[in-house]
């Protein structure tokens, strides 16, 4: 957990945003910013299986927050940059 995100008691959507771009290195194909709602697996912003887990171990390193793969709503978890942001401050809150 960076120094940033100890002291805050929720990351706001920038800096679940910045976490995901650093994360997944997504400045090295040019992405520098992701719109909250668009879809990031498939057709949307192009993740794929391996970014998820990747994804996933930066959530838990970052914030403290586990994402199961085995979780019934991981994929709604992932849909969007704007759900994962929800998922993590919803668990924080019940931390």
């Amino acid at each position: 957990m960076t120094e940033e995100t100890a002291t805050a008691s929720q990351p706001s959507i920038e800096q679940v945003e910045e976490m995901v771009i650093r994360a997944l290195r997504l400045e090295e194909v040019g992405i520098t910013r992701i719109d909250p709602n668009d879809t990031l697996f498939g057709s949307g912003l192009g993740l794929d299986s391996i970014d998820a887990l990747e994804l996933a171990l930066a959530v838990s390193k970052e914030y403290g927050v586990t994402i199961s793969s085995d979780d019934p709503n991981v994929q709604q978890i992932f849909a969007s940059l704007a759900n994962l942001a929800t998922y993590i401050q919803t668990r924080r809150r019940e931390a």
